[in-house]
């Protein structure tokens, strides 16, 4: 659909605007069809895919689900409990109970304060949306070392790449260790060097994700990569 897109570039839409014809075509998320045409619905990015046109969202909403890997922040401190923030609409509940230390009554604040973050999963959402959260379970744990970075959480499968690919590439190009949550946060472990350079990769996924030729344009940032002491 050439209305959708030219060249490698996606067209940007906003709700309301007339994507394209809907003749031959089948309408998915964030369009609808009115009077043969097909209307956007969302702010986002035309795709076309075996017939059928869509439009990404600039920015999902992080959506919790139980069992999600998440990076969180410490937003408030209780006697018996930690408020996290998980970069989403409602903040996630750490009891002590679930906590990875054996946790006195009032002694909260000395395992973790406020803006400390932490590898987390949730463990149960209710239908309140109340998030419960975990820290108990294999590598749950504070992050007290390396770098957090936000990403779009509807960019998060691109970062990733087909079984992890892109993902894999990043790890051995940097020589950090990458864990990507759920809730669109990227925690970076290594070096200086191969900190800024993962950095400087996830800002290249965030303003190229929703490209069609996003990989290879990763794959030219993966060659720019000089390791200190290389000539």
């Amino acid at each position: 659909m050439s209305q959708g897109r030219s060249g490698a570039e996606q067209r940007l839409v906003t709700p309301g605007m007339t994507i394209g014809s809907l003749s031959g075509m089948r309408v998915g998320s964030g369009a609808i069809s009115q009077n043969d045409e097909i209307i956007a619905t969302k702010l986002g990015w035309v795709r076309e895919s075996n017939g059928t046109v869509s439009v990404d969202p600039i920015n999902s909403p992080y959506l919790p689900r139980s069992g999600d890997l998440v990076i969180a922040h410490v937003a408030e401190v209780r006697n018996n409990l930690w408020f996290m923030d998980i970069n989403g609409s409602f903040q996630g509940l750490l009891p002590m109970s679930l906590a990875p230390w054996k946790v006195e009554f009032g002694q909260a604040r000395q395992h973790m304060d406020i803006g400390d973050a932490a590898l987390a999963r949730v463990q149960e959402v209710d239908e309140c949306h109340n998030v419960v959260l975990t820290m108990k379970g294999v590598g749950l744990r504070r992050l007290s070392q390396g770098a957090v970075v936000e990403v779009p959480v509807n960019h998060l499968d691109r970062i990733r790449g087909d079984n992890n690919s892109n993902l894999d590439r990043m790890k051995d190009t940097s020589d950090c260790r990458i864990i990507v949550g759920e809730n669109g946060r990227v925690w970076i472990d290594g070096d200086d060097n191969g900190i800024s350079w993962t950095r400087e990769a996830l800002a290249i996924a965030k303003q190229h994700g929703h490209k069609k030729n996003f990989d290879s344009i990763m794959k030219k940032h993966e060659g720019s990569f000089t390791r200190k002491g290389d000539a």
